[in-house]
C-alpha cells in the first residue's frame, strides 16, 4: 500500500523564505518534482512542503489573521495536494500557483464556517432578552467546536492525521488505511481512540461551564 508522507507538526516551522518565484536554472527542477508528484512519488510531496509550505502558511495567515487557522489550512492543503495531485498539469509556475489555488479554497471554507458561527450568534442575540438560552446554545456550539479542534490538534501522529482524513476530508477507513499505509483495524483503532479523546475533552469543557 502507498503512504502519504505527512509532515510532523511538532514543532511546527514556517520561519523560512517564502518562495514566490524561480530562478532560471531551478525551473527544470520545479517541472520534476510536479512530474513526480502526478505520478505519485510520496518523497516529492516531502520536498515540495519543504519548499512551499512556509509560503502557504504565510497566505493563510494573512488571510485568515489567526495562526491556529493558518497551521490547520496549511495541513490540509498538502492532503489535498496529494489526493488531488492528478489534476496538476507539471510547469515551472504551475506547482506554487496551484498550491496557492488549493489554499484559497480552503481558507474560503473557514471563512464561511466563521460566517456561519457569527450568523448563529447574532441571530440568537437578536431574539432579545428573553431569549438567553438561546444566545448560551449558540456560544456554547461555538466554544465547543473550538474544543473539538483543540483536542484533534493535540492527538499524536498517525492518530491526528488519520481523523482529519475521516472526518475533515471525509475519506472512509479503507481508503485512509490505503492513504497511510496502515492495516484497516489499525486505523479502525485510531479513529476510535481519537474519538473518546476528543468525547473526553468535550465533556470536560462542559463540566467546566455549569
Amino acid at each position: 500500500m502507498s503512504s502519504i508522507a505527512f509532515p510532523t507538526r511538532t514543532p511546527p516551522d514556517y520561519g523560512g523564505a517564502v518562495v514566490t518565484g524561480l530562478q532560471e536554472n531551478a525551473q527544470d527542477d520545479v517541472v520534476s518534482l510536479a512530474t513526480r508528484l502526478v505520478a505519485g512519488d510520496e518523497t516529492a510531496l516531502e520536498t515540495i512542503y519543504d519548499r512551499w509550505s512556509a509560503l502557504v502558511h504565510t497566505y493563510a495567515l494573512r488571510a485568515l489573521g489567526d495562526a491556529h487557522d493558518a497551521e490547520d489550512v496549511t495541513q490540509q492543503v498538502f492532503v489535498s495536494a496529494w489526493r488531488s495531485r492528478h489534476t496538476l498539469n507539471p510547469s515551472p509556475s504551475a506547482l506554487p500557483a496551484w498550491l496557492v489555488g488549493i489554499a484559497r479554497h480552503k481558507v474560503a471554507d473557514v471563512r464561511a464556517a466563521r460566517a456561519r458561527d457569527a450568523h448563529r450568534v447574532e441571530s440568537a442575540a437578536a431574539l432579545g432578552e428573553g431569549r438567553d438560552a438561546v444566545v448560551q446554545s449558540a456560544d456554547d456550539e461555538v466554544a465547543e467546536r473550538l474544543v473539538v479542534r483543540q483536542a484533534v490538534d493535540d492527538l499524536p501522529d498517525p492518530r491526528r492525521t488519520i481523523v482529519l482524513l475521516a472526518f475533515w476530508e471525509g475519506l472512509s477507513h479503507a481508503e485512509i488505511a490505503e492513504s497511510v499505509g496502515l492495516p484497516l483495524g489499525t486505523v479502525k483503532s485510531h479513529v476510535r481512540r481519537g474519538l473518546l479523546k476528543i468525547h473526553e475533552q468535550l465533556e470536560g469543557a462542559r463540566r467546566e461551564a455549569r
